[in-house]
């Protein structure tokens, strides 16, 4: 009988594999849950940033399309005055022409001007309007173009920025996972599979951390 406290206390002591691996599951639970938390930061960060994106995007193609239909509404005037001038110019009346002429818009005034010095009467060579001329161009036209372009590269890294939170949410997943390993390793009395279990929440942790160590980063939207 007097020797049973002994017997207790050698059953209740933990060997030294133990106590090692408790402390390497201890620290893969704090070092996972410090990661899952910065990959769920930055996935809301970049869900941000996507956001802006679209909007700078959406923002370009309405400036656009009102700066096309500017453009488009400018042609139409240089085609009705130009249309006029032209019938001026055929009945030689000099005066309606000079007329129709001083209010071309000053865009279009070069490419009449050039137009006129190819003689296109005489000259089969000739374009057949001014607005073949490589001196017709409209602001508005370009203003257009610019914004089309703007919006598309908006787009784009919308695109981008919503690949890159996705991609945060697959790491936040994987560091949960390697928080479960770490888990339910302390459910496991066996000091050699727990060992087997922590080692493989390891791999996972240590993984998905290098991998995550590849992202852009951003701490403001």
């Amino acid at each position: 009988m007097q020797e049973e406290p002994a017997d207790k206390a050698n059953a209740g002591a933990k060997s030294p594999l133990h106590d090692r691996v408790e402390l390497f599951a201890t620290i893969l639970l704090a070092v996972a849950a410090v990661a899952t938390a910065w990959s769920s930061y930055q996935s809301a960060r970049w869900s941000g940033v996507q956001a802006i994106d679209f909007s700078n995007a959406n923002a370009a193609r309405v400036e656009s399309t009102r700066a096309s239909t500017e453009a488009g509404q400018l042609a139409q005037v240089d085609v009705i005055t130009f249309t006029q001038w032209v019938d001026a110019y055929a009945a030689e009346d000099d005066k309606l022409a000079d007329f129709y002429y001083e209010r071309f818009r000053d865009e279009f005034k070069p490419a009449v001007k050039a137009w006129v010095a190819l003689k296109p009467l005489k000259n089969p060579k000739a374009p057949p309007t001014p607005f073949a001329m490589p001196e017709y161009t409209l602001a508005a036209s370009k203003q257009a173009d610019r914004l089309t372009t703007k919006a598309e590269a908006a787009g784009a890294d919308a695109r981008e920025s919503n690949q890159r939170s996705d991609n945060y949410v697959l790491a936040v997943v994987l560091f949960a996972a390697a928080l479960f390993f770490a888990g339910i390793s302390t459910k496991i009395t066996s000091p050699r599979y727990k060992l087997w279990i922590i080692c493989f929440g390891y791999v996972i942790f240590l993984g998905t951390l290098a991998w995550v160590a590849t992202f852009p980063v951003t701490v403001s939207v």
